[in-house]
């Protein structure tokens, strides 16, 4: 069936087992194709009355959940991923509807996230034993409880994905604020949950604003952990406001990831990959790399090859199969990064190409110019905040010991990424990182592995084993034998 607004529930939040419109008044918010600007529907917002309705069902829900078996909780992941491949092709087109990601990215790797991380989440729970037996006691690994799950619009399935999936694994049961600026892909992978015959309560959808919505969930006296990803700023209410009841708090934040680039390597081909490790969608990725740190010797031909790159890129209508870069995701974030451009044009900074300038062929929607700026220090604004926008910092350094200096000095810590003639050279950098996760010669990530970051880059993981171990509680029980 082809997608279209007619089949989102954008009036209605799922609670309890079944869509339904909030009884509290609410106000709406239209939403809007970040590619020209149309509106699309419109979007009921709730507020804590909502909130309210959809934690009394997962508490509810939780009395029962809690106590499901591993077998049991397997079997509904399952039913889960396969009811998501079924609708695979739903979940590529609403992404790029929702937030402008052009429909290869979104077919290939945006939508494809929430495979994985299904996936990973089942052989995690495979593998894992929730009560282990030791010398003197037992540990039992044991559902925190209620969740607040908290996820943006820059990845929108991904990061929803990546929470639910493992709050279901440890036996929680949860209420989810997706991004009211990216609802549609929550709306279907709800419809998803819901054709799977997850008990009700134990999956609740409500949308609505992060300082409504949000708020309500991180200070609810009876949610028990929150799961919050987006800006570091948010995370810090988020983390405030969840203090008032000493509530586990996940959080996965902002980041201004460096690159590292060393003697010895293939310039041709390791700095167009680089330019695109900032660039791809369109620079909204936590964990992007926007600071290439370069030997000084090589500054100049690193930022010849990366204009070039940069210059290659198709920007444009995300439904043409041969966009590459589409828009920001809406007009606040496209706002916040020409008003960057702007400032750091009127500073002096001229960017090697692109910049705050309208985009040819792309006079409708949120469009910006793959920008590179060259020859930075580590204490000018582009070098040292997070843009979210498809604009990169080039940084020249002297010595292998001022490349980690610069890498390391930013209030972030999410990744690094390490390009060296051989592992030997890479190692002992990366073991120098300040941050959580480390690509040496381009390593992809893993979707076992951790995912998450030192500093204001957040704190706890997600992904895998410990994203499983963030939504349990260990309980020793001693026994005399």
């Amino acid at each position: 069936m082809a997608v279209t607004m007619d089949n989102y529930n954008l009036d209605s939040f799922y609670i309890n087992g079944k869509w339904q419109q909030a009884k509290s008044t609410r106000s709406t918010l239209d939403l809007i194709n970040p590619a020209n600007a149309d509106t699309i529907g419109r979007l009921a917002l709730g507020n804590a009355e909502d909130v309210d309705n959809a934690v009394m069902a997962a508490k509810s829900a939780f009395t029962t959940f809690q106590a499901t078996s591993k077998a049991q909780r397997l079997d509904y992941l399952e039913k889960i991923l396969a009811g998501y491949k079924s609708r695979y092709d739903d979940f590529a087109e609403a992404i790029r509807l929702e937030m402008g990601a052009p429909i290869t990215l979104s077919r290939e790797v945006q939508a494809y996230t929430g495979i994985e991380h299904l996936e990973s989440t089942i052989a995690a729970l495979k593998a894992f034993d929730l009560t282990q037996t030791k010398s003197g006691y037992s540990l039992h690994h044991e559902p925190v409880g209620v969740c607040g799950l908290i996820t943006p619009w820059n990845w929108p399935i991904s990061q929803l994905v990546a929470k639910v999936a493992p709050a279901i694994a440890a036996g929680c049961t949860m209420v989810v604020k997706p991004s009211e600026f990216s609802p549609l892909s929550a709306q279907l992978f709800a419809d998803v949950i819901d054709q799977a015959a997850l008990p009700p309560g134990v999956f609740n959808l409500v949308n609505g604003e992060g300082p409504v919505v949000g708020a309500a969930i991180s200070q609810h006296p009876d949610i028990d952990m929150v799961s919050f990803t987006g800006s570091t700023r948010a995370g810090i209410a988020v983390a405030q406001a969840a203090a008032t009841h000493v509530k586990r708090v996940c959080q996965e934040l902002g980041g201004k990831s460096p690159m590292i680039l060393t003697e010895g390597i293939d310039l041709e081909t390791v700095v167009p990959e680089c330019v695109w490790l900032c660039m791809e969608n369109t620079g909204q990725s936590c964990n992007a790399g926007t600071r290439l740190l370069v030997p000084e010797s090589l500054h100049d031909e690193v930022v010849e090859i990366a204009k070039k790159a940069a210059e290659s890129y198709m920007v444009g209508d995300p439904a043409d199969e041969a966009t590459q870069l589409g828009p920001l995701a809406n007009r606040g974030q496209f706002e916040k990064v020409t008003s960057i451009l702007q400032e750091a044009e009127t500073a002096g900074l001229q960017p090697i190409t692109g910049g705050s300038g309208p985009v040819a062929g792309c006079s409708e929607g949120y469009f910006i110019k793959p920008t590179i700026f060259a020859n930075l220090n580590r204490d000018q604004f582009i070098a040292k905040e997070e843009v979210f926008g498809p604009v990169l910092a080039i940084m020249p350094y002297k010595t292998p010991e001022e490349a980690i200096e610069i890498a390391n000095a930013t209030q972030y810590g999410l990744s690094a990424y390490i390009y060296a003639k051989d592992n030997a050279t890479a190692e002992p950098i990366a073991q120098q990182m300040r941050c959580g996760m480390v690509h040496i010669n381009s390593a992809p990530l893993v979707a076992e592995a951790p995912f998450g970051g030192y500093k204001q880059s957040g704190n706890g993981r997600e992904w895998g084993l410990l994203g499983l171990h963030e939504f349990l509680e260990v309980k020793a029980v001693m026994k005399v034998s």
